[in-house]
């Protein structure tokens, strides 16, 4: 099964930068806890933080993220919500060091300190019983059998190759198997139905059980969340009217609202 097509980001940072004398501090907390109700109600305002430099107290960053410098300048400085904002943050104008949008470049990622889901679930091994388990029990079931009639003995490991790499895991599956576009052509012409669907989404949980993989809540939500995800385009893209999409990596899937429990 795949997962949605993404896109380029149109984002925009906005870093603010303050100095703001230590008396006057709490008074321009206290401002910008009031005046973030309306970045929170801007449809344009991605998200929103304000830092404070542990080595010099008066030292602020404001950190902004919009749709885009056009949606913040034409958007929220026009919309009826930046006159309140503008009020509460006026006093602290003249305190300003640097206020600029920046775009992210390719140079980012993430640190080892929350671990993948790939590595939760224990590796390249959990995977690989998973989809053994789950596709001795499609080939038995009535609804699923029709549908995997004919499937190649290398399947199931290319699939715990792609699930691998969408949890986290190593690009193998982009490196061996052809990416996105190669897992997405896989359903054309399928017709998968709602109650195959369903019956694939229960059966791989049932696979995961077996399969020993974690049982804590954070970790099956995330993975749930990816197979309802990933089986609903299936569907679409197994359609009579579905069209091929761009080329684009394998989605990379994290824990989501909730991150690992570790007590």
């Amino acid at each position: 099964m795949t997962a949605p097509e993404t896109s380029t980001p149109r984002t925009t940072v906005e870093y603010i930068r303050y100095r703001i004398p230590e008396e006057r501090s709490a008074e321009f907390l206290a401002a910008y806890t009031r005046a973030a109700r309306e970045l929170a109600a801007s449809p344009h305002c991605v998200d929103y933080e304000l830092a404070r430099c542990e080595e010099d107290f008066g030292h602020f960053i404001l950190r902004i993220t919009w749709t885009s410098t056009e949606d913040h300048l034409q958007g929220f400085r026009t919309s009826d919500l930046f006159p309140a904002f503008l009020a509460e943050i006026r006093p602290y104008v003249g305190d300003i060091d640097e206020m600029r949008h920046y775009k992210v470049t390719s140079v980012r990622g993430t640190g080892s300190a929350v671990p993948t889901l790939y590595a939760w679930a224990g590796g390249a091994e959990a995977f690989a019983r998973l989809t053994e388990a789950f596709y001795a029990k499609v080939l038995q079931d009535d609804l699923l059998a029709p549908v995997f009639a004919g499937l190649a003995p290398e399947h199931a490991e290319h699939v715990a190759l792609w699930l691998a790499e969408v949890f986290g895991g190593p690009q193998t599956y982009s490196a061996t198997q052809g990416g996105h576009s190669h897992m997405v052509a896989k359903h054309f012409g399928r017709g998968i139905t709602e109650p195959q669907r369903r019956r694939w989404v229960d059966l791989i949980q049932d696979a995961a059980d077996e399969a020993g993989l974690p049982a804590d809540a954070e970790f099956r939500s995330a993975f749930l969340a990816y197979v309802e995800w990933g089986t609903r385009l299936a569907v679409h893209f197994s359609g009579p009217d579905a069209k091929p999409p761009a080329e684009q990596p394998v989605p990379r899937w994290g824990w989501g609202a909730a991150p690992p429990y570790r007590g």
